[in-house]
């Protein structure tokens, strides 16, 4: 009998402790514009070769996920990575994914919202949205990028802004741009 009467108290002080445990769920400060889906460690590679990436850029990705992009930027390449997310899981699973990697100190991951988030110090830009996204975003890549920053997008074109190149790889096609220079009256 006091077996059974200490084993059910023991039981019902686990279950009593697990509310306490739970960590709140941090929500979004508005619905994402999309369901996030992973790119494939190719596929990440790929992006960041035709994206020319190298030892001090700034590689910025819009809708990081779980960081995948700007920690091999940092791991891969030496380059500084930054992660931008609406959704501060996917910013907690970039920051534990980037201690597991050890580049810490070369990526940093904001909870923002891309279209309001500051990215005007990138080099180069990485996006997996969907194409309305993507077309909504082109007015602040062209507004707020440097001529000369690459822009390049996993699946996703711009509509009549026609990339620099085109490429294949693991089933996925990948688009690069260039941000052109500005008119002088524009400066």
């Amino acid at each position: 009998m006091q077996r059974r009467t200490l084993l059910a108290l023991a039981v019902s002080s686990v279950l009593c402790a697990v509310p306490c445990l739970a960590q709140p769920q941090r929500k979004p400060k508005r619905q994402p514009d999309i369901h996030w889906e992973p790119s494939s460690d190719a596929v990440v590679a790929a992006m960041l070769r035709l994206g020319g990436v190298k030892k001090g850029d700034v590689v910025y990705d819009l809708g990081c996920g779980d960081g995948r992009i700007p920690i091999a930027a940092a791991r891969d390449f030496g380059a500084r990575g930054v992660g931008i997310d609406i959704d501060p899981q996917r910013i907690d699973e970039s920051n534990a994914n980037a201690r597991k990697a050890g580049v810490t100190q070369m990526v940093s991951f904001r909870e923002e919202d891309l279209f309001e988030a500051n990215i005007s110090d990138a080099t180069v830009v990485t996006l997996f949205l969907w194409p309305s996204v993507n077309l909504k975003l082109r007015s602040k890549l062209l507004k707020e990028l440097k001529p000369g920053t690459r822009v390049v997008s996993h699946s996703h074109d711009m509509g009549d802004w026609k990339p620099d190149r085109e490429e294949w790889t693991e089933g996925a096609r990948l688009y690069l741009w260039t941000i052109p220079a500005r008119p002088a009256a524009a400066r």
